[in-house]
């Protein structure tokens, strides 16, 4: 284990490829952010279902975050969603949605124990209506997690840096931040390494890169552009890979 990050016992993070994420804590409670799964060609099949879920975050409505079938995931597992308000708007007004969250960027809420803050992310965004047709324009967000356990991770969702990431170092004090990396759509490692820098962040997991042949940004790059930083850990993780306190 990383001497620095303190990651609870019986704590599960869990990569389902490109940028959707699943999270165990201690005492059962699944967290799903932008699970994006049977149309996700790098999230393993076994995991292209999901059984459980007690909170599901979106972070923006772009199809790789939205999956078309979260209506159902919802419906299954009576999970709330949270998410910005014009996608919850979508979810509500086409999708037949009822249980969700509102919230802003810069506020924060309570759900099942867990302190959620929903942070800016430099991305914007919009739903796609049908195969001709794209609406309810959005900025996107991050979310801050803190689990019932105490362990904070900042899921930045898509976005460029920004300097207001020095903020979300020193408010939210993440131990553990995921950033894309891909470019062309969001950061890229050179920018990536910026924010880690304005985040004070000493344990990142990269995603967004890799899915798709022009999201070109690799972890060996941003693994260079951060060479001369002490004390960082970069994980790579492979879709389907569980991180816990053994595997850290």
């Amino acid at each position: 284990m990383t001497p620095s990050l303190h990651f609870p016992r019986g704590l599960q993070l869990q990569f389902l490829g490109h940028a959707s994420f699943k999270l165990t804590t201690s005492s059962g409670k699944v967290i799903l952010v932008d699970p994006w799964l049977e149309e996700n060609p790098v999230c393993p099949e076994e995991l292209k279902k999901q059984e459980k879920a007690d909170i599901i975050l979106i972070t923006h409505g772009h199809a790789d975050h939205l999956d078309q079938n979260l209506p159902q995931l919802l419906e299954k597992t009576g999970a709330p969603v949270v998410a910005p308000t014009e996608v919850l708007r979508y979810l509500t007004e086409c999708r037949g949605v009822s249980k969700t969250e509102a919230m802003n960027r810069g506020g924060s809420i309570r759900l099942c124990g867990q302190k959620i803050s929903m942070t800016l992310a430099y991305h914007h965004a919009y739903v796609w209506l049908n195969d001709e047709q794209v609406g309810y324009f959005h900025e996107a967000a991050g979310y801050v997690l803190e689990t019932e356990e105490g362990l904070r991770l900042y899921f930045a969702g898509d976005t460029g840096v920004f300097g207001d990431m020095q903020l979300i170092g020193k408010l939210y004090r993440p131990d553990i931040v995921l950033l894309p990396i891909g470019d062309r759509f969001t950061m890229g490692p050179t920018e990536a390494a910026y924010a880690i820098e304005l985040l004070n962040a000493s344990y990142v997991i990269p995603f967004h890169y890799g899915t798709f042949p022009f999201l070109t940004g690799t972890v060996g790059e941003l693994r260079e552009a951060t060479k001369e930083r002490a004390g960082l850990t970069i994980r790579e993780m492979q879709p389907g890979e569980v991180l816990t306190a053994e595997t850290l």
